[in-house]
């Protein structure tokens, strides 16, 4: 290129350096690389000592030119760290080409830790006063990516100066760094806030757009800070036509608005022309997020949105269908009945191809469903489970349907039985992952509403049969789990089976396919097998249901097996139904005692020989007919007390409230402490090597016998080969003999006072918590009402009541909100808090 210049006449940039034909640029690196896929990384690391030759000459084009190859290089994940002092000599060069090189690289590559920071400040100052305003464009952009505090705080009057420039480009720029200038360094914002304000009225829309911007970002901490200039963004509402700026504008008023009733009266006439009149979608829906977040109360613009948002949702546009929806889903809380309206809409969205639109429209149907509309709904979605054919998403409707049903303590059931026969329905979902899930609910309802309990029983019972539960995989998760609450229940409220069933339910319990589940799936069936023969062995030997609700099921509903037996059929009378029972026991217990399962081979143990025991004890007391004697009925009666009373749940914060009894000292020892001459003994050398179990270490008062370990501890040391030695010239402060104990220890006196924790809220309002919450009972009553979503109580048909207490908890006590383990953990450190800055207050 020199040579071509000279040879027509033309001046050349710099004189030809012998061999520069043969030197790289970036074209020939990108190319080289692309050439090279094998042996990338040799060739890479050829190019970067290359570039460390090329970067020690004296040409700065050809500096530039290295530098531009490390840069793409770092953009690869290659560090350049080392080359900061060549990038710096390069932003500092006086062509803009060369120097615009220098500036891409510092910010891509410079940070707060780059130690060569501290020599850009005057060169920055230089930059900033310059005449050309692509330079000092330059310099601001680059500072934007690269500053720190110390350069914040030495260049925040150079930036402020530069808001009076001529040029609305700088002028542009300056506004913006001001932002990077004030996180870095915030103590510059009060002073700088007049200028900036005055921004917000520059002739140059640029430049008025760059100072809405710059506010919105630092009202994002506290919005009260910035209401003196409501009148200001008002006036740039009503006369912009900037939709860009408008959006900014509309959000920021959106977040005064609270903080100032009266503006969301005033705002209510130009968002609703905005709203009517814009093409531009992206401000349109800003409006009404608007309206959403800041003015609930104008219900004459909540109609109109939603009226809009039903445009959103039937738009081809899959971006706008989602916004739509997801900004119903925010309505949901303003009016559920104005979004209620649009149902219908909202279900065909499930029918998209779009899973995430699919998913919206599930939150919203979950959010919108009353007492009247939730059999509609969940029919509507299992009608759609059968259509879904992406295993997470079909997991994700089920989840729903549960979330849904179980909101508020069941608020929204009227009827459990339906939802009972949902939730089996919900077990022939193929592949369902969320089998512990349905599991759960099954037992939370039997559990808590004790009216359903009959009818949960009979059909949990038929699930223990189901073929269905036990394909595919059989493992914690899946839809085997629901055999675990079937066969919990069925042993639970073993008197509530129908007649005639228990030795089904007993096979059923003790089939083959069961060694196949998971360990905890065994271990409960072991466990109702022998609570439902214990309950048959009472009934034969005369001794009745039990004693305890659990196993005895007081309910009117539950059949009464204690009557006289002349009134049964002899193949079903307990003692007919006892000897089936038996002898399945016997015959299949065995082989779950080598289950892999050490729970489930323990309880299949402790099962048989049970049932061989009482087995047993009938024979001798007269054989195995209704005319047992009275020996196998005192025996039956004493195996019956296992399982008599009724565990209630207990609270999952009940361990951590026990009392510690006032004659416990957890501080004392359970075990007095070796003494000193024991310890010796024993071999003192224990406490530090040595292959016996380490012994806590009791130190001794007595110099004289603390310096004999001492000796004898460095007698053991130099003997041992293994020991490293410290090295016997004297080190500064404390030596290698000096003991632990030998270590002065000062107390600093900070002057800091004691330090409180407030947890939100004064200690009277605490106190009113814990009142109203001893005042609330577990139970709530039906509700008849309608029940709009967030309203009503929980129960059902006929004066049901659902038990919505937490559990059981220690005697005088109770929860709290603060129990957590990870209460008061911190959060990371938002960089915004910083700009809290009240700019009212005089400086």
């Amino acid at each position: 290129r020199s040579g071509w210049a000279a040879r027509n006449g033309r001046p050349t940039d710099r004189p030809t350096r012998p061999g520069r034909m043969f030197e790289k640029n970036l074209s020939d690196l990108v190319r080289g690389i692309r050439n090279h896929k094998d042996d990338e990384a040799r060739y890479i690391h050829q190019c970067i000592e290359e570039i460390r030759g090329e970067l020690k000459q004296a040409d700065v084009g050809l500096k530039a030119g290295a530098v531009a190859k490390l840069t793409y290089l770092q953009m690869r994940g290659y560090d350049m760290s080392w080359a900061a002092f060549h990038v710096i000599e390069v932003m500092s060069a006086a062509r803009f080409s060369v120097k615009r090189v220098g500036y891409l690289a510092a910010s891509q590559s410079f940070h707060d830790g780059t130690d060569v920071l501290m020599l850009t400040t005057n060169m920055l100052k230089k930059e900033l006063a310059s005449q050309n305003q692509y330079e000092s464009g330059l310099a601001l952009n680059g500072l934007s990516n690269f500053i720190t505090a110390d350069i914040a705080r030495d260049l925040a009057n150079d930036v402020l100066t530069m808001l009076s420039s001529t040029k609305p480009y700088v002028r542009k720029k300056a506004v913006l760094l001001l932002y990077k200038v004030f996180l870095r360094f915030p103590e510059a914002l009060r002073p700088s806030f007049p200028r900036l304000k005055d921004k917000l009225e520059d002739v140059e829309p640029s430049v008025q757009s760059a100072s809405v911007s710059v506010i919105c970002e630092l009202a994002r901490k506290n919005p009260k800070n910035y209401l003196s200039l409501a009148p200001v963004f008002f006036k740039i509402l009503t006369t912009s036509s900037n939709n860009w700026m408008l959006i900014k504008i509309v959000k920021l008023l959106g977040a005064l608005t609270p903080l100032e009733p009266r503006l969301a009266k005033k705002l209510a006439a130009p968002l609703s022309n905005l709203i009517n009149t814009t093409p531009a979608m992206s401000l349109l829906y800003e409006c009404i997020s608007t309206v959403v977040h800041g003015m609930r109360e104008q219900t004459t613009v909540v109609q109109l949105c939603v009226s809009k948002l039903r445009l959103f949702v039937e738009d081809p546009d899959q971006n706008l269908k989602y916004l739509g929806l997801v900004a119903m889903n925010s309505m949901l809380d303003i009016n559920p009945k104005l979004i209620g309206e649009h149902r219908e809409l909202i279900l065909t969205c499930l029918d998209d191809a779009g899973e995430s639109i699919c998913a919206r429209a599930l939150d919203l149907l979950v959010g919108m469903a009353t007492k009247k509309t939730l059999q509609d709904i969940v029919k509507r979605l299992l009608s759609h489970l059968d259509a879904i054919e992406s295993p997470g998403y079909r997991d994700e409707v089920l989840r729903k349907i549960t979330e849904m049903c179980s909101r508020g303590g069941y608020q929204l059931i009227t009827n459990f039985e339906w939802y009972l026969s949902i939730l089996v329905e919900l077990t022939r979902v193929e592949g369902t992952r969320h089998g512990a899930l349905i599991a759960a609910q099954l037992m939370d309802i039997v559990i808590r509403v004790k009216a359903v309990r009959p009818f949960a029983v009979r059909h949990l019972a038929n699930l223990l049969q189901s073929p269905r539960l036990f394909a595919g995989k059989c493992e914690a998760g899946g839809v085997c789990e629901v055999l675990y609450t079937a066969a919990w229940v069925c042993g639970e409220f073993a008197a509530l089976l129908p007649r005639g069933s228990q030795l089904p339910v007993v096979r059923g319990l003790l089939q083959s396919r069961m060694a196949v589940l998971p360990g905890h799936v065994q271990a409960v069936c072991m466990q109702a097998v022998v609570k439902i023969y214990v309950l048959m062995a009472r009934k034969a030997s005369g001794g009745g249901g039990g004693g305890g609700d659990l196993m005895g099921g007081n309910n009117s509903n539950s059949d009464s097996d204690s009557d006289d037996n002349d009134d049964r059929d002899d193949d079903e009378s307990p003692a007919k139904m006892l000897v089936g029972i038996e002898a399945v026991a016997l015959d299949r217990l065995p082989a779950f005692t080598a289950s892999a399962d050490l729970e489930a081979q323990e309880r299949a143990c402790n099962m048989l020989a049970l049932v061989r025991f009482l087995a047993e004890a009938r024979g001798r007391a007269g054989g195995s007919g209704a005319g047992a004697g009275a020996g196998a009925g005192a025996v039956a009666e004493l195996a019956g007390r296992l399982f008599d009373g009724e565990l209630n749940p207990v609270a999952p914060k009940a361990q951590r409230k026990v009392p510690v009894p006032d004659d416990l000292d957890l501080n004392t020892w359970i075990c007095e402490p070796l003494s000193s001459s024991e310890s010796e003994d024993e071999g003192d050398t224990d406490d530090f090597y040595g292959d016996g179990a380490p012994t806590k270490r009791v130190e001794s008062s007595d110099e004289e016998t603390r310096e004999r370990r001492r000796e004898a501890r460095r007698a053991a040391q130099r003997a041992d080969p293994h020991y490293l030695r410290m090295d016997s010239t004297p080190r500064r402060g404390h030596g290698a003999d000096d003991d632990v104990d030998d270590i002065p220890v000062e107390s600093l006196e900070l002057g800091l006072g004691k330090l409180t924790v407030d947890g939100g809220g004064g200690g009277k309002k605490r106190k009113k918590d814990k009142k109203r919450r001893k005042r609330r009972g577990g139970i709530l009553d039906s509700d008849d009402s309608d029940g709009e979503p967030g309203g009503g109580g929980a129960g059902g048909v006929g004066g049901v009541t659902v038990d919505t207490s937490v559990g059981e908890m220690p005697e005088g006590v109770t929860l709290s909100d603060s129990d957590d383990g990870n209460a008061g953990a911190g959060t990371a450190a938002d960089p915004h808090a910083a700009l809290d800055i009240d700019l009212d207050a005089p400086l």
